[in-house]
């Protein structure tokens, strides 16, 4: 959503409950080093406190919102040409909720773009919206969703799997009051070398 106001209201909800793979399966005490891509308003910055945090996103009005409300460092960059100064690296990349927003071609030369980088130590984490394969509320929301190419499971994993070693592949839902409205996956990698 281009409205930040709006966009952070129809999420709040749902941000611990989208981000809680990422926690079950990472001691962020560890992390050094992160780069959100696609960072909207800033939603996960407090995840990384005290760290060396870079957010990164188009939408302008985005980075000023969470320049004005969250610490770290906020940048209007795109993910495929973003470039950090020689030698630099991160140990933790994140993509919460982006990639549906791109055709698989795209998604692949975004994510064949973040390996580079990435610390040798480092690791891609991927949040994203799964499109469910049988007829259910969570299919028909995914259609809904501005993001034009949800993607079932296995094409999810033909894709990161393409670039990155899995060290976690889990799908995961949201749901509210018992229904499911969101079916996710939540991918952990390291880079191919």
């Amino acid at each position: 959503m281009e409205n930040t106001h709006a966009y952070r209201l129809w999420q709040s909800g749902f941000v611990e409950k989208k981000f809680a793979p990422v926690l079950a399966h990472n001691d962020l005490l560890r992390v050094r080093r992160v780069l959100d891509v696609a960072c909207g308003p800033g939603t996960n910055a407090n995840h990384f406190a005290g760290k060396d945090y870079l957010g990164i996103d188009r939408n302008a009005g985005c980075i000023q919102y969470a320049r004005q409300h969250h610490r770290g460092n906020f940048v209007v960059a795109d993910a495929i040409s973003y470039r950090c100064s020689p030698g630099e690296s991160f140990d933790f990349i994140l993509i919460n909720s982006f990639l549906h927003h791109v055709d698989s071609v795209n998604a692949r030369r975004i994510l064949c773009h973040l390996s580079t980088l990435l610390a040798e130590d480092g690791h891609v984490h991927i949040l994203d919206l799964v499109l469910p394969e049988r007829r259910s509320i969570a299919r028909l929301l995914a259609h809904l969703d501005r993001g034009e190419f949800p993607r079932p499971v296995k094409e999810w994993l033909d894709i990161v799997t393409s670039i990155f070693n899995p060290v976690v592949f889990q799908p995961y839902t949201l749901t509210a009051f018992g229904v499911t409205l969101w079916n996710m996956v939540y991918f952990k990698g390291k880079v191919r070398r």
